[in-house]
């Protein structure tokens, strides 16, 4: 890969740094671990802060990394935003900023980086075959400051946000978590919701001290009906009651996720989550999750893998039917650890 940078030469570290990521939720947050490594290795006198969306500052906003989150409005109108980048300059401007990492690389970012004018940018490949966090880290290191890392402290600023929520759904506090999320955009990205329930009742018979809990937004809200019809009270259903924020600190007491891919999926790794994740037709060499403490059951092997189609050309998703939720329950066992550990 090529990156476009201008790298940092002089011999003093830079003050100050400013990162930019505009959207989306999962993609803002695939960036945070390699911008935790940044921040451990730099001195504390260098200040690193974010430009994104406002809706997406909720939980680059919670954690202590940032000296300064700074959001654009305009939802998704592109002449408001463009309103929102103008107006922000100013301020911006006024931080001086030595470096900035351009992680979005599109017109907004382009603005404000060519207005600032820093002493050394980096700018992120939109393209190439290689995961997103792959990206993310080499143009993090591209910009000079050293190689870059992953780095998955990233604390709460607030550690007990959205615990109230799960105790008052039913945990005890005790019980092992274990989140389900059935929340990939089309049928070619999901598993069956009965596959999920088997699956869980599986779980339960190695870890009968388990609870599933089940986040996100209103567009699960069916399925999440239907696992808590199955599942009964081992079932903690959220969905549509959590903030980003929320969400991201309960994921913080889980065990392992099953998730298809979405953001939370992408909250849950970065955060260092065991995560098994199923990919049907997400191209799996952009979106995958990294690290030792993730596992990916994809399509990557099938000749028609990875075709980001919305419907299946054969009708029966076969590249996700094939996972079975034996198989995949043994995967699950192995990368949480479960499968050595007692749970009586």
């Amino acid at each position: 890969m090529n990156i476009p940078a201008k790298p940092w030469t002089r011999q003093q570290l830079p003050r100050r740094i400013l990162a930019i990521r505009l959207q989306a939720m999962g993609d803002v947050v695939i960036t945070l671990p390699y911008l935790r490594g940044l921040r451990e290795s730099l001195p504390p006198s260098t200040q690193l802060d974010l430009l994104t969306r406002e809706e997406t500052e909720g939980i680059p906003g919670a954690i202590d990394l940032f000296d300064h989150v700074y959001a654009l409005g305009g939802g998704r109108d592109h002449k408001k935003i463009l309103l929102h980048t103008l107006l922000k300059l100013p301020r911006l401007l006024l931080r001086r900023y030595d470096v900035i990492l351009d992680l979005q690389n599109n017109i907004y970012s382009d603005i404000v980086r060519k207005t600032l004018r820093p002493k050394a940018w980096a700018l992120y490949d939109k393209y190439s075959p290689v995961s997103a966090a792959e990206r993310y880290r080499l143009t993090i290191g591209a910009v000079g400051l050293g190689p870059n890392q992953a780095s998955h402290h990233l604390q709460l600023k607030n550690a007990t946000q959205g615990l109230d929520l799960l105790y008052n759904k039913g945990w005890n506090g005790k019980d092992d978590l274990v989140a389900l999320n059935p929340a990939g955009a089309f049928i070619t990205r999901n598993w069956d919701i009965n596959n999920y329930a088997a699956f869980a009742r599986l779980w339960l018979l190695r870890r009968p001290r388990t609870q599933f809990i089940v986040l996100g937004t209103a567009f699960i809200a069916a399925k999440a009906a239907e696992l808590r019809q199955q599942l009964g009270v081992r079932l903690l259903d959220l969905t549509g009651q959590t903030t980003t924020a929320e969400a991201f600190s309960i994921l913080q007491h889980v065990k392992l996720i099953l998730s298809e891919d979405s953001g939370l999926m992408h909250m849950a790794w970065v955060s260092g989550v065991p995560t098994l994740a199923l990919f049907g037709s997400t191209r799996s060499d952009w979106s995958r999750p990294m690290g030792n403490h993730t596992l990916l059951l994809s399509s990557s092997d099938l000749p028609c893998g990875g075709c980001m189609k919305a419907t299946c050309p054969f009708g029966d998703v076969h590249c996700l039917t094939r996972y079975t939720p034996e198989l995949v329950l043994s995967h699950a066992l192995a990368l949480s650890g479960a499968d050595t550990e007692g749970n009586g």
